[in-house]
């Protein structure tokens, strides 16, 4: 991702921390969380349902087995010292059904834990990995990757630590909740068989502190960790801002305010971090005390109850253990008390992307077959722009004709083309056409193989549809040349970060091929050979032109050697269009020779 334009950082007002908002907007943002937060875990529940049960289960069992072994244990250590007291008890005492319990509670609990961890480890990446593709397209969509574009680190920061922190509400939150309620559950029925209000009042004791002790931790955290994501996203932009603009802070004089914005932004992200330790500082000491006190209760209550006769030995020390490892479960739900903030915080962010998928208004075709594109007094002003971009625009691209769009930089040919995209909608006017692709001025390749590069533009196309696209546009010998006999495949040759690794007219000439396995029959090219030299250039057109055949292209160009490729000009100023000529019209000659040559 290209790194934000550097901008001057400046320490957050008194009053006015970083991640903070007014409360009109808190409260509207309050008042949406549950429906967003539904919608989210809605999106969890679809994406891998079975998975997530057999996790929570699986997770639920662990514990149970935890407090049976320790239960167990404490039963059977304690009845072997009783009957070792004499000879004919030892005798008559069956050791190896509760050592046979012990070793299978072990092996189970051990197996279930690790299958725990790998199953719900395994459904969550799988879920987060579904809804940062969502994301990414909710993105995409018009408006909202415009937006975007205002503040850039936005998106790596929404695609990653966001995405990332939703994890806390299966794996911290949902998981160790429903543990812990079964281990509540097992623990009040077991030791109701010792005593109904003995395992009544633990029951309940269990579910007030373990559950009130995180519920009253989670909302004391709501507000630091929250100031902690937003003040660690503060502190990133401002790392890149301070590391991509420090020529221009230096000679701007900017600088010492630059590097002041960084210290203040890295003292409230610690503020908030002292807040979050002191918080789960205290939540350690009451579950302390918590477990403390049903500890103590539950001694007094099998002391009471072994000297009336009601239980032996062996049976108090089982109580007693049960009720210590009863409460432990419950602890497990503080790393998610300290998290819940940050995760609602992403949620917010995240929602209205993740559920709205049809931001973008599906265009409808134009009526007539022969047609692909129409714009009918089509104007386009960006928000808060002084004047439109272009007004009153008509325009009509036929089915395999070849228009170029020549004028000034700044016209408005980049923009028509984005119109035509679907990347940008009008402000007033109709357009009207069918899909279309574009080639913008830049060739995006990834650190990924031939195939993975490929398929952006076709997810499910196979090695053959894949190897004939590099055919047409004349790349089969290149890969082939890459390609090494460990390899199952040409196809997966590495490229660079970048396409690093393939000359310019390569790289272009790949991009071409994203272009023909899209099989839209509008082509928009955005000045397609623009730094490339004569030869090259050359040899991308031929290779634009073969490949386009039959269908309708437009291109945005100042370059002479782009625009003869047209059988249409037509001339773009100030945002509108003031000339057209036709080859073989004498103003096609003199609009082509006024461009500028190779």
């Amino acid at each position: 991702m290209t790194a934000p334009a550097p901008t001057t950082p400046r320490p957050a007002p008194p009053g006015n921390p970083a991640g903070s908002r007014s409360p009109a907007l808190q409260r509207s943002l309050s008042r949406s969380l549950p429906r967003s937060l539904g919608a989210v875990l809605k999106l969890f529940w679809t994406g891998q349902r079975n998975h997530l049960l057999l996790g929570a289960a699986l997770a639920a069992f662990t514990v149970l087995a935890g407090i049976a072994l320790l239960g167990l244990s404490g039963w059977f250590i304690t009845a072997t010292a009783i009957a070792g007291l004499s000879a004919a008890t030892a005798l008559a005492f069956d050791v190896f059904a509760p050592s046979a319990g012990i070793r299978f509670l072990a092996l189970t609990r051990t197996a279930a834990r690790y299958g725990e961890r790998l199953v719900t480890h395994d459904a969550t990446f799988a879920v987060l990995a579904a809804l940062r593709e969502r994301a990414f397209r909710g993105w995409a969509q018009p408006g909202a990757a415009r937006r975007l574009l205002l503040r850039p680190a936005r998106l790596l920061f929404r695609l990653t630590s966001d995405i990332d922190a939703l994890d806390s509400l299966y794996l911290r939150i949902l998981v160790p909740a429903a543990a812990a309620l079964g281990a509540a559950l097992a623990a009040g029925v077991s030791l109701g068989l010792v005593n109904g209000w003995f395992g009544l009042l633990a029951g309940l004791w269990l579910l007030l502190a373990g559950l009130g002790v995180p519920a009253l931790a989670a909302r004391r955290a709501l507000t630091p960790s929250r100031r902690r994501s937003s003040g660690l996203e503060t502190l990133r932009q401002r790392i890149i801002d301070l590391t991509a603009g420090q020529t221009d802070l230096v000679m701007t004089g900017r600088m010492a305010a630059a590097q002041a914005g960084l210290a203040a932004a890295d003292a409230r992200l610690a503020d908030a971090d002292n807040a979050l330790n002191r918080i789960e500082a205290r939540v350690t000491a009451a579950f302390s005390v918590a477990t403390a006190l049903l500890l103590t209760a539950a001694l007094l209550t099998v002391a009471a109850l072994a000297e009336s006769g009601a239980i032996g030995a062996p049976v108090a020390a089982m109580a007693v253990l049960v009720a210590l490892a009863a409460l432990e479960p419950f602890a497990a739900l503080r790393r998610g008390a300290m998290e819940l903030g940050r995760a609602l915080l992403a949620v917010g962010r995240l929602a209205p992307r993740l559920v709205d998928q049809s931001a973008a208004p599906v265009r409808q075709a134009p009526a007539d077959d022969q047609v692909v594109a129409t714009l009918r007094q089509v104007s386009v002003r960006h928000p808060g722009a002084a004047r439109p971009v272009f007004a009153d625009v008509d325009l009509t691209v036929g089915a395999g004709e070849r228009i170029a769009i020549i004028g000034a930089s700044g016209a408005g040919k980049s923009t028509l083309l984005a119109l035509l995209a679907g990347e940008l909608e009008a402000t007033t006017g109709e357009v009207r056409n069918r899909p279309a692709s574009l080639l913008t001025q830049r060739t995006e390749l990834f650190q990924d193989s031939w195939r993975g590069n490929l398929q952006l533009a076709a997810p499910q196309a196979n090695d053959a549809t894949l190897m004939a696209a590099l055919t047409a546009a004349s790349l089969d010998d290149v890969i082939r040349g890459r390609s090494t006999g460990a390899m199952t495949s040409p196809l997966d040759a590495p490229l660079g970060e970048g396409g690093a690794g393939l000359s310019g007219g390569q790289g272009r000439r790949l991009a071409l091929a994203r272009l023909l396995l899209r099989d839209a029959p509008l082509w928009l090219l955005d000045e397609p050979t623009e730094a490339l030299d004569a030869a090259t250039a050359r040899d991308v057109l031929g290779c634009a032109a073969r490949l386009a055949e039959g269908r309708a292209v437009v291109i945005a160009t100042h370059l002479r050697r782009e625009a003869d490729l047209a059988d249409r000009l037509l001339v773009m100023n100030h945002g509108r269009l003031t000339a057209e000529a036709r080859r073989g019209e004498p103003a096609f000659d003199v609009l082509l020779a006024g461009l500028r040559p190779d």
